[in-house]
């Protein structure tokens, strides 16, 4: 089945050194990082010459308890510098991660659309918007999938995913069976 959202533009293959920018900024709080990878996918964005101007970006959200324990999310760090430098409206409230769930990293690829099945809700009515969101990984995409359904839901007609860095295939098959 093919997933809900329209696009995808991702700054980069997630490998080193950008996996390891992602991974200090997410886990070691250094949230000066946030800027330097925005600016990155802001330069990976000005090469796309298909690239329209969404009508608001939305960071993907964290349960209210992951956002507790790591203090802040990284996609709405990232989502703050892009939306100022490109001037389009940041939409930080309109959805929410209602369910908690395993990380994906540690789950079989799989499974991880039925973890994140039903995981968010979004309250903004979005008829007629281009949506983009951001995330700092995608590897599968079913989280991306799963907001992009209730951005759907909410009348969004296109959603474009921004994302700093994007997993190859053979990356998350030959690993996350082995729950890494």
């Amino acid at each position: 089945m093919p997933p809900t959202f329209t696009a995808t533009v991702a700054a980069f293959t997630y490998a080193f050194p950008v996996d390891a920018l992602i991974h200090t900024l997410k886990y070691k709080m250094q949230l000066a990082i946030a800027p330097i990878l925005a600016e990155l996918l802001i330069d990976k964005l000005r090469t796309q010459a298909s690239t329209e101007p969404p009508d608001l970006i939305i960071p993907m959200p964290l349960h209210s308890r992951r956002l507790q324990e790591r203090g802040f999310n990284q996609a709405l760090e990232i989502s703050r510098y892009v939306a100022r430098k490109m001037n389009i409206t940041l939409s930080s409230d309109s959805c929410k991660r209602i369910k908690n769930t395993p990380p994906q990293t540690g789950l079989p690829w799989k499974a991880r659309k039925k973890n994140v099945q039903n995981a968010f809700r979004c309250m903004a009515d979005l008829s007629g918007k281009h949506v983009v969101v951001i995330d700092d990984v995608m590897t599968t995409g079913a989280s991306l999938d799963a907001l992009a359904q209730q951005l759907r839901k909410q009348g969004a007609t296109k959603i474009s995913n921004w994302i700093i860095a994007r997993a190859q295939a053979d990356q998350f098959r030959a690993h996350a069976d082995f729950n890494f």
